[in-house]
């Protein structure tokens, strides 16, 4: 019987396929998948799985997917993951200096990591609110830590992430005061072998390029650990806290 609903919101990423496929495994619980690509899923059939195909992550196509939710006949939502978030693409490399930084590029990756996932939980919000205890994770990176910079470099990721961070502070403080239910984490997930990470993979050191699958039983067991205490939590793979 299910009893709760997980949602994952960006559903085609490497880690959120990982976390579906792990969530799909707990018989109590239900999936509610949000995505523009489904064919990840193609070979995932369950009738506990609730698929909404997404146009875009505008505004308009975000609240079209809100009604959705509220119509669908479901178990309370208890775990959300928000799982945006966008390195590079054929246009968009990171920056290793100054002047390759162009605001096209900045702008774009400043909506996917950090505007659209406050977009997602600024409607969402309503429809979570109540006694229920609901625990959202939005894919951060430690590279948004501006005391751990040590590098430099890559000036929009940085910078997105950064801010991403501090509107998840200022979600949370509020939310303390009208939502006690929700409890909102920021996540990094170490290196993990995704497109996002190809490009870098030489660099890292043995041991620590994560599988999806890794990445994924990390974060639910960081999720059901976490605590409902009005704050927002900046972690790694390992549970420990990152600093600002």
């Amino acid at each position: 019987m299910i009893t709760q609903q997980t949602l994952i919101i960006g559903a085609s990423s490497d880690i959120a396929v990982a976390i579906a496929i792990q969530v799909e495994k707990i018989d109590s619980t239900g999936l509610v998948l949000v995505t523009r690509d489904f064919s990840a899923y193609s070979e995932i059939i369950d009738d506990n799985i609730n698929k909404i195909l997404i146009e875009d992550y505008q505004s308009a196509s975000i609240e079209a997917v809100i009604r959705q939710l509220a119509q669908l006949d479901h178990a309370p939502i208890t775990q959300v993951f928000i799982c945006h978030g966008v390195l590079h693409t054929q246009q968009i490399k990171p920056e290793k200096r100054l002047e390759d930084l162009t605001a096209a590029s900045f702008e774009q990756v400043m909506m996917i990591n950090a505007l659209t996932p406050i977009l997602w939980l600024q409607k969402l919000t309503p429809l979570l609110t109540s006694s229920i205890p609901c625990k959202i994770t939005v894919f951060s990176a430690r590279v948004g830590s501006i005391s751990d910079n040590r590098l430099g470099g890559w000036y929009s990721y940085r910078a997105s992430k950064a801010a991403l961070n501090m509107m998840l502070k200022t979600a949370a403080i509020e939310l303390a005061r009208r939502a006690k239910n929700i409890k909102i984490i920021a996540f990094h997930p170490g290196t993990t072998d995704t497109a996002l990470s190809k490009p870098f993979q030489k660099n890292v050191p043995p041991g620590k390029l994560f599988s999806c699958e890794f990445v994924a039983k990390q974060l639910l067991e960081i999720v059901e650990k976490s605590e409902l205490d009005s704050t927002l939590s900046y972690l790694d793979w390992q549970g420990k806290a990152i600093s600002w």
